[in-house]
């Protein structure tokens, strides 16, 4: 039997107790070992809870247990989690993660750790909730130079666009719907301002040049500026307004972008609404694939947690290999590439004209403006046309 520890009991943590307990013979069939959780470290007591008698309050009891062999990290942020899973991979012990946040600064290096104890860090619940991104990164599209990953990464800011395309809801009444419905956090800088899909398109960015991309170098702009008149103009174009984080390879290397973008039907990404998350993948072999699911949530996320716990099971004897190296790749320049705009404006045409040249105009019935599409053009270019303009409204377009 395979003796587990969770450090951290919320949402998370205790949605992968759960799916142990729910799946538990499925679970032992595929690994091969029955996996039962022996501590769970919180600062918190749980009592009327059956886990309460496994609760530990000190990290040390697990990093000197030598029964517990998996460690599951549930807890988020980088500290203390990171100084707590560098603690287990020198004991020995596989770790698999949720924590985004973890894995976009300390990834490389925990992987490298892992590999000199021979022990795994994994981490897939770490980008998609329970969409397998990740492993197919690194098994089934080893074959691919990947060229783009475009991905709706973030299900609380997907629902909040859905829901003002619906029902013309302005910015602060969609956050509050999705704070009461428990979409949102008290706090939902990280998701509205772009942060959390950032550090997860720098994952996978990371994963598929095989170095480590600061999150902190990603171009990215959030969701506070959309309006319910940038969704009347999008559905004038038949459009929908999506928060894309984007990596795509270039002549110079990867760029990459989070922002919102005026999506088309012909786009794979058009349909994925509501709280759910989406991965476009082209590969010059593969061309392109998606992957679609449940991106957050108690047991899609732990589901994705506990395939990586079967997974360090079935290879406990050895190290699963990542290509990520700690040697940081600097992105190409996103000021260099390519957008077309959609702007919002109270110029005339005359004015527009003169400084965008031909320009292709659209009309949601707003007193007082002007919406037009430019010509495809540099985003350093557009920035220095753009002031010569007073614009209300600026959303690239896909």
């Amino acid at each position: 039997m395979i003796k587990a520890a969770v450090m951290g009991y919320g949402t998370i943590g205790s949605g992968v107790v759960e799916v142990l307990e729910i799946n538990r013979e499925s679970i032992a069939k595929r690994a091969g070992d029955e996996i039962e959780v022996k501590y769970v470290l919180d600062l918190r007591d749980f009592p009327g809870d059956p886990i309460q008698e496994k609760v530990v309050h000190d990290v040390n009891i697990i990093v000197n247990d030598p029964e517990v062999s998996v460690v599951v990290e549930t807890m988020g942020g980088v500290e203390p989690a990171y100084t707590f899973v560098k603690a287990m991979l020198n004991a020995g012990k596989h770790v698999t993660t949720s924590n985004k946040a973890l894995v976009a600064d300390k990834g490389a290096e925990l992987i490298a750790l892992a590999k000199e104890k021979n022990v795994n860090f994994l981490f897939e619940a770490s980008v998609g909730g329970g969409i397998p991104i990740i492993r197919s990164l690194n098994s089934c599209l080893t074959a691919d130079e990947i060229e783009e990953i475009t991905g709706i990464l973030n299900g609380t800011t997907n629902y909040m666009m859905t829901k003002m395309a619906d029902e013309g809801m302005e910015f602060d009444a969609v956050l509050k719907d999705a704070q009461e419905k428990g979409y949102a956090e008290k706090d939902p800088t990280a998701d509205v301002e772009g942060y959390d899909a950032c550090r997860k398109i720098a994952i996978l960015t990371s994963l598929v040049c095989g170095q480590q991309i600061d999150f902190k170098d990603i171009h990215t702009e959030g969701i506070t500026k959309i309006s319910s008149t940038d969704m009347k103009y999008a559905k004038q174009m038949g459009r929908a307004v999506k928060l894309l984080a984007s990596s795509r390879k270039s002549k110079d290397g990867y760029v990459a972008m989070v922002a919102p973008f005026f999506v088309s039907p012909e786009h794979p990404l058009y349909h994925v609404n509501d709280v759910f998350n989406a991965v476009f993948v082209r590969g010059n072999v593969l061309g392109d694939a998606m992957f679609y699911g449940s991106g957050a949530g108690k047991l899609p996320t732990a589901s994705a947690v506990v395939a990586d716990m079967v997974d360090i099971v079935k290879h406990k004897d050895r190290n699963i290999w990542v290509a990520w190296s700690s040697k940081k790749m600097e992105l190409a320049d996103f000021k260099k590439s390519d957008n077309r705009f959609f702007v919002r404006t109270a110029e005339d045409r005359q004015k527009i004209e003169d400084v965008f040249g031909s320009v292709e105009y659209t009309d949601a019935g707003i007193e007082g403006e002007i919406g037009f599409v430019t010509a495809s053009m540099t985003e350093e270019a557009f920035a220095e046309k753009a002031d010569g303009l007073s614009l209300r409204s600026v959303i690239r377009m896909a």
